[in-house]
């Protein structure tokens, strides 16, 4: 082999692997270049073979001698006219990196589709679990509680349970975790016969926690139509026949005061629960474990090695809207007449827009359960991921988040999360979005509000903000592990 070969050679060579030189590549396109590396790496290993046989032939073992001496003149010219070209090729390479969203993302057809199947389906261990055979399950399950519950309070003075709602990570399509998957329900609750209910926003809770109280009023139920019901009223009848004749008011069961308690109306719901699942089908083969809550009503149910958690959440809704008020875990201390805002069915609306939108091969539930995966027991909670995705979601269209961009989502997911630790903002995705779809409805408030702060305790403490950058460096190394090294 000759110079002039061995120079051709290293020009071959420097091209194919031009964009991983150096601090030039930020970390995403560096993974992105890593799935040729097992395509490249014969090539490398017969090049560095041609090279040591190049060394071995050439006298005096002196490589300035080789390169330089033995060339003629016009050889000479010839390698600086190659050395300028992988050069131009260099500058051209980053001109393009450099390029906006779609020339970026045309670069990353250089990824075959085998390579990314083989990253999603082989090099990343994705949870095996089938949530929507689970949310089909407990969905059934609910129903034929909804059926019974009807039947059970149809006469009473307890609150009306509506059909439940699925919501949470499983019933959006993802789950953070392989195991312990639990799935969450919410049953909104109306007002039974003769009374009526007043939600009053909690001024002295905490800022960036929208606290409300649940007032409950008597109606006077004296019209024609109320008596052919057989109702005495509560507020006109004397109290000693409506002791006599008539189940007590809500306000005499659930109520502290005049405010409806989480805590009572929980043990209420675990009681009715209990009572009720002998006549369901379910009882038949699945064996009902109720577990211990105070905000809401936590059961699992098993069938020899088949196990399914959920988790009952009750409320009340806000108006016509999709915003309720929620029996959902709060502050330590929360008081029990506390109900605290929840936007979860308003998300779960929202996946439920994008994935009437979304195409076949739409990755964006596996960016983020990758991520929600990647968090556990770094710092980041699952709900900060998930807002980072939604926002994203929101802004970027849904036609690009398939296979052939995944690379590029999980690159957009990490920036964000980087940029709002930065800034130590990252807006509530819900509240105060003047963006959402048609089909979300929310209270004037909630449209209007500023969205609160969710990283509002990094601006607020400076070692908490380090300690979050820090937690942020430890999710990029894992992430890096789960591509390169699958772990």
């Amino acid at each position: 082999m000759d110079a002039i070969t061995f120079f051709f050679m290293l020009l071959e060579s420097l091209i194919q692997y031009l964009q991983p030189v150096g601090d030039v590549l930020d970390e995403e396109k560096h993974l992105r270049m890593e799935l040729r590396a097992k395509r490249l790496e014969r090539k490398r290993i017969r090049l560095e073979r041609e090279v040591e046989q190049l060394t071995l032939k050439q006298s005096g073992g002196v490589w300035g001698e080789v390169l330089w001496f033995a060339l003629k003149p016009w050889q000479v010219w010839a390698v600086a006219g190659l050395l300028a070209l992988v050069l131009g090729l260099y500058f051209f390479w980053r001109k393009r990196s450099d390029e906006a969203e779609n020339s970026s993302e045309e670069d990353e057809d250089h990824v075959s589709d085998n390579d990314l199947r083989w990253l999603l389906d082989e090099r990343i261990q994705w949870p095996v679990q089938d949530l929507q055979r689970g949310c089909e399950w407990t969905l059934d399950l609910m129903d034929n509680y909804t059926i019974y519950f009807g039947h059970v309070l149809s006469d009473s003075f307890y609150p009306v349970l509506q059909r439940a709602i699925g919501v949470g990570s499983a019933f959006e399509g993802w789950s953070p975790r392989e195991q312990d998957v639990v799935y969450s329900v919410f049953i909104p609750m109306t007002p039974p016969r003769g009374h009526s209910f007043h939600l009053e926003l909690d001024s002295a809770g905490q800022g960036h926690v929208r606290n409300f109280r649940v007032r409950v009023q008597l109606e006077c139920t004296c019209s024609r139509e109320q008596q052919a019901e057989d109702m005495l009223c509560f507020l006109h009848h004397p109290e000693e026949e409506l002791r006599s004749n008539q189940d007590p008011s809500l306000l005499d069961t659930l109520c502290t005061g005049s405010y409806l308690d989480v805590q009572k109306t929980a043990r209420w719901f675990h009681q009715l629960v209990r009572a009720v699942w002998p006549a369901l089908p379910q009882s038949h083969n699945w064996h009902l474990t109720l577990l211990p809550s105070t905000r809401s009503c936590r059961l699992k149910v098993t069938y020899g090695t088949e196990i399914f958690q959920i988790e009952m959440l009750f409320g009340v809704r806000r108006g016509d809207s999709d915003i309720f008020v929620s029996s959902q875990q709060g502050y330590a201390g929360t008081p029990s007449t506390l109900w605290l805002e929840t936007y979860d069915v308003a998300e779960i609306k929202f996946f439920q827009h994008i994935a009437r939108q979304a195409p076949a091969d739409t990755l964006h539930l596996r960016c983020l359960q990758l991520f929600s995966h990647l968090q556990l027991g770094i710092g980041f909670s699952t709900y900060t991921m998930k807002t980072i995705v939604m926002h994203l979601l929101n802004t970027i269209p849904v036609s690009r988040w398939c296979r052939r961009y995944f690379l590029r989502r999980l690159g957009d997911i990490s920036d964000n999360l980087r940029c709002c630790l930065e800034e130590k903002c990252l807006n509530h995705f819900i509240v105060g979005n003047k963006r959402l779809p048609q089909e979300i409805s929310l209270p004037l408030d909630i449209a209007s509000s500023e969205p609160p702060n969710l990283f509002h305790h990094l601006a607020s403490c400076p070692v908490a903000h380090s300690q979050a950058m820090s937690e942020y460096q430890d999710l990029q190394r894992r992430l890096a592990s789960v591509l390169l090294h699958g772990h």
